[in-house]
């Protein structure tokens, strides 16, 4: 009977006492949360209660186990399992930690520099996120390191391990070349400021807004909420269009075809109330001018300014549509027609030819005497 309630003994008391411990290790971050309620540290460190909890128990029965005799024919077993859960559990926790503290950082820093340079604070988004992707990279591959050295084949196999480490080093550098370009891809892109989270960015032909940065990847989302996902090397090796570079505002152009007797002076009052209306238009410049000409249209540009790219993309549509309702409405002459009238000969040449009275033209010009062979 005590063979068999021993063990009951040991593993119920290892559990209520880690239920105890993480009931009062919760309780004190949920006071220290409510009385500092502006720092998020607290609140973050109480997602790791479920990891510390597994620390605790596995940490308790792997000191208490062998206490019962009914274990000691799996005793090699059990403790190694309990070894293994100790390692996973406890790098699950660093790395819950570590997420703790950086974000905590990061809030502190963002709330500082939210409204004098939100660049900044995207770029150190990026960065942040970056780190903790190599933090929790390193953290599980020292746990997975940790618990293959817990079997003793693999501690008899390190000598040839560390002897071949070279060779290996080489295949596995050659084999996972481009995953090693695109990783350090990733962290250049993190520390040289070349794109942040939250960019508004132009990549074969595609407008989008930046979503997500890895250490091998990154997502594009577009502006009809597709996701284009690209290797990090690319942004490293070919141009690519950054809106939000330096500072977000943005000009853009609106160009129109029209009649050359368009109405160019009330075109650019009609521009000016448009914009006023507009709260898209943050109100820096606006200007209509005639870019180019042809036999039939001119071409007629339109310049306004906005504060960021979802802005002038506003300003742009609005302008185009209501500039073309007024000269519709008020001004249909100027948009582009097609000329039908009668051509008339140029003077002395009678080579040319003109159409009758009832618009039929003469024959083909190869027929009069000038151009026989």
């Amino acid at each position: 009977m005590e063979n068999v309630l021993r063990p009951l003994i040991v593993a119920g008391g290892s559990v209520v006492l880690t239920l105890v411990i993480g009931w009062a290790t919760d309780l004190l971050l949920r006071k220290a949360d409510a009385r500092h309620h502006d720092q998020p540290v607290w609140c973050l460190l109480r997602r790791a209660r479920v990891p510390y909890q597994l620390v605790l128990c596995s940490a308790l029965l792997r000191g208490s186990y062998d206490q019962a005799e009914l274990l000691q024919e799996h005793r090699v077993g059990i403790g190694r399992t309990l070894t293994l859960v100790l390692i996973g559990s406890a790098a699950w926790l660093v790395i819950r930690i570590a997420g703790a503290v950086v974000e905590t950082t990061y809030s502190r820093y963002a709330s500082a520099q939210a409204h004098r340079d939100p660049a900044r604070v995207r770029r150190v988004r990026t960065q942040v996120e970056l780190i903790m992707r190599v933090v929790s990279a390193v953290v599980i591959v020292v746990a997975a390191a940790s618990m293959l050295l817990t079997f003793p084949a693999m501690r008899a196999a390190g000598a040839s391990l560390l002897a071949s480490a070279g060779l290996l080093g080489i295949v596995a550098g050659v084999a996972a070349q481009s995953t090693l370009s695109n990783m350090f891809a990733g962290l250049q892109i993190a520390f040289g400021d070349m794109v942040r989270l939250g960019d508004t960015v132009v990549v074969n032909g595609e407008w989008g807004t930046i979503e997500e940065i890895t250490l091998t990847f990154l997502t594009v989302r577009t502006w009809d909420e597709r996701r284009i996902t690209m290797p990090v090397s690319y942004f490293t090796s070919n141009p690519f269009e950054n809106w939000s570079r330096g500072t977000p505002q943005m000009t853009g152009t609106v160009y129109l075809h029209l009649d050359h007797c368009a109405p160019l002076d009330a075109m650019r009052e009609k521009l000016r109330d448009i914009l006023r209306e507009c709260p898209a238009w943050d109100g820096r410049a606006y200007n209509l001018v005639v870019t180019d000409t042809t036999p039939t249209t001119m071409q007629v540009r339109a310049l306004v300014t906005a504060k960021d790219a979802d802005d002038i993309w506003t300003v742009r549509v609005v302008v185009r549509e209501q500039l073309l309702r007024w000269l519709c409405e008020h001004h249909p002459y100027a948009l582009p027609r097609v000329a039908t009238a009668e051509a008339v000969p140029a003077p002395g040449r009678p080579d040319l030819p003109t159409p009758f009275h009832d618009g039929t033209p003469h024959p083909a010009v190869s027929n009069s005497p000038t151009t026989r062979g």
